[in-house]
């Protein structure tokens, strides 16, 4: 019993590092700089390695959108109960405190970009949207209060690549304070 186990776990250390290698790609290059051969050489494995578990490129740039939206669905939903906290560690996950932030940032907003050619990514997308969604219905119950708040979601989430410099945590809050009403007793007084 434990050998398969153990097989499994191997299996997916190796997509693990695989993805790694996908992602610093993408982060020098863009998403056309990722190929087998390339994945390869940057994970430190022989090609083979690549193709048995990735038959195509796309297919790797598909599992590497799921890993980079696993973790951003799983820190939206972690987010705090308290509104006001949620709110505020809610903006920072959509800024880069840092230029490998930034870096980071950016590679993944290009993997989110490639669902508009790519139909077989757009479910990745459209979790992403579900899930601020229900964060944000938490305080805005109508779907055109909560359209608008994610509409500014995501063009804050693109300035934080494309600025310079990019917004920080604090100009977003303050951006999404104007967007999504907080109840009285949570609402920490904002600063002018």
């Amino acid at each position: 019993m434990e050998e398969p186990d153990g097989r499994r776990r191997k299996g997916q250390q190796r997509r693990q590092l695989l993805l790694d290698a996908v992602m610093r790609l993408i982060e020098r290059g863009g998403t056309a700089a990722v190929t087998q051969r390339r994945v390869a050489s940057e994970a430190g494995v022989p090609p083979s390695a690549v193709t048995y578990y990735y038959a195509t490129v796309q297919d790797m740039l598909v599992d590497a959108l799921v890993r980079v939206n696993d973790d951003y669905v799983e820190a939206v939903r972690s987010l705090p109960g308290d509104p006001a906290t949620a709110l505020r560690d809610f903006s920072a996950l959509l800024t880069a405190s840092s230029p490998g932030d930034r870096i980071r940032l950016t590679a993944e907003w290009e993997l989110f970009l490639m669902a508009a050619r790519h139909p077989e990514l757009r479910a990745e997308a459209d979790r992403w949207s579900r899930a601020v969604d229900a964060f944000l219905s938490r305080y805005l119950p109508d779907p055109v209060d909560r359209a608008a708040a994610a509409a500014a979601v995501d063009g804050l989430f693109l300035r934080a690549c494309t600025e310079d410099p990019p917004p920080g945590a604090d100009q977003v809050h303050r951006v999404l304070r104007r967007l999504v009403p907080l109840p009285p007793h949570s609402a920490p007084a904002e600063p002018r």
